[in-house]
């Protein structure tokens, strides 16, 4: 009986918290700030993935790099 009410109180305390925030504001429009932000990723007015993307692909053939050598190591060392 113990556990079932401490379940019930725990429910009740998650349960307002939950209603304790208000709605999300509304996104602006482009007519009060000028800039179009929902446009496709990667234009004028997106995010910049460009050189993450290749600074991704340097680390990868980097790691792909590391990887061969050690490989090569054992090899000749076997």
């Amino acid at each position: 009986m113990k556990k079932l009410m401490i379940l019930l109180i725990m429910l009740t305390i998650g349960a307002a918290t939950l209603k304790a925030q208000g709605p999300p504001p509304n996104p602006p429009s482009s007519a009060n700030n000028g800039d179009n932000l929902n446009g496709p990723v990667g234009s004028t007015n997106g995010a910049p993935i460009g050189s993450g993307k290749f600074l991704l692909l340097a680390l990868a053939a980097a790691y792909a790099g590391r990887k061969v050598y050690a490989v090569k190591a054992t090899e000749t060392q076997e």
